[in-house]
């Protein structure tokens, strides 16, 4: 506490220049103490560091938050990329199916399709025989140049015993067992399975044509015409050996060729009447695409199986039909089965000719058809042996 003395001593009324000094000095004082110094470099840093710090919880969450989005939008992305992925496939392997189907319909310029589709029914044939026929029955007289297609079925002491014929060709083609074969010429053969016997009659032979083992002898008979010139030439036969048969194997399709051509591979066999013939076996799954002369006939006979012909959304035919093919360059197959398809494939230039037909004798007129029976009868032009002739059968 101050006393009156000092009181007066510091008096303002005094105008010494102790009391302006210390006036300077306390003002100069009051001043500093009021005003806060600047805070150092270090304090702001570390205020900014501290507002940081205080801050660091809102950001964990904000960049947590962005993280979340993030991910959700690679799992979309993951997503979505794998339903495109799915979704082009499918679109590859059905563009690849269309692919398959329209190089199958672009390999021929005018593809064949069935026309007509009969099925062979059994009927009684020579004696005591059952045959399916097809070509030959009142529904299809002939596919020129083609007059008859029997599928036999034959047990002793069934068959064939003697008989004529003049004017065309016949070609038996073994599927099960073996038939023997004798003619009045003296000629004498046996054929076994898969064997093939191409016969010329010409201007006329006699011949049988029986069992030569037990059990059920199977195969198939085509009758083909000859052209007007050819009808009267001299008998002559081709016989082929199973093992002898040219084949041929593509892409799960097997054929034998018996005339003709298939896959690059010729068959030996000449024929007087441009032929075809074919034995084809398909696995299942498989596809076909066999070219055939644009003007020729041709038909199809099923053995065992079936298939779809001619277009790929046909329905499938079963085995003993037979399948009369439209015009076109070529044949295409498909076996959508889970067995093997196997069939004939048969085709012929036609000879545009008049067709009378007589039992086993085939001509061009009925006056032929006449002199035909005639000579039989009397055992002369081609028949002279006839009459003094009988198989040992």
């Amino acid at each position: 506490m101050m006393t009156r003395s000092m009181m007066k001593f510091f008096s303002p009324s005094s105008s010494s220049a102790i009391y302006t000094t210390l006036s300077s000095r306390l003002a100069r004082i009051n001043a500093t103490r009021h005003t806060p110094p600047p805070p150092p470099k270090s304090s702001r840093a570390a205020r900014s560091l501290t507002c940081t710090t205080a801050s660091n919880p809102k950001s964990k969450s904000k960049s947590k938050a962005k993280h979340l989005l993030l991910l959700l939008l690679i799992v979309s992305l993951i997503l979505l990329a794998a339903f495109l992925l799915i979704r082009a496939t499918m679109s590859s392997s059905s563009s690849s199916s269309d692919a398959v189907a329209a190089a199958a319909a672009a390999t021929f310029e005018k593809p064949r399709t069935v026309v007509k589709k009969l099925l062979a029914e059994s009927q009684p044939e020579g004696d005591g025989a059952t045959v399916r026929r097809s070509i030959g029955r009142y529904e299809l007289r002939n596919l020129d140049p083609f007059l008859m297609l029997d599928e036999f079925s034959v047990s002793k002491p069934a068959g064939f015993p003697d008989h004529p014929h003049r004017g065309f060709e016949t070609v038996t083609y073994m599927l099960e067992g073996a038939f023997t074969h004798q003619d009045f010429a003296g000629h004498k053969g046996t054929i076994g399975t898969g064997d093939v016997q191409w016969m010329t009659a010409g201007r006329g032979i006699v011949h049988s044509e029986m069992p030569a083992a037990d059990g059920v002898q199977k195969g198939l008979q085509l009758w083909i015409n000859l052209s007007s010139k050819d009808k009267m030439i001299e008998p002559r036969y081709q016989e082929l050996m199973s093992k002898d048969i040219s084949c041929a194997e593509k892409d799960g399709v097997e054929v034998k060729i018996i005339a003709g051509e298939a896959f690059g591979v010729r068959s030996p066999v000449y024929t007087r009447t441009p032929t075809m013939y074919m034995d084809f076996t398909m696995q299942p799954g498989s596809q076909l695409h066999q070219p055939i002369p644009e003007a020729w006939n041709a038909f199809v006979y099923i053995i065992d199986g079936e298939g779809v012909f001619g277009r790929e959304k046909a329905s499938p035919a079963t085995a003993h039909h037979c399948l009369v093919l439209g015009p076109g360059d070529g044949l295409s197959v498909w076996n959508k089965s889970g067995e093997p398809l196997r069939f004939a494939l048969v085709g012929g230039q036609p000879l545009n000719e008049p067709v009378v037909q007589h039992g086993p004798f085939v001509m061009n007129t009925h006056a032929e058809i006449q002199q035909a029976m005639e000579d039989y009868y009397y055992g002369r032009n081609g028949f002279e042996k006839a009459r003094h002739w009988s198989s040992t059968a």
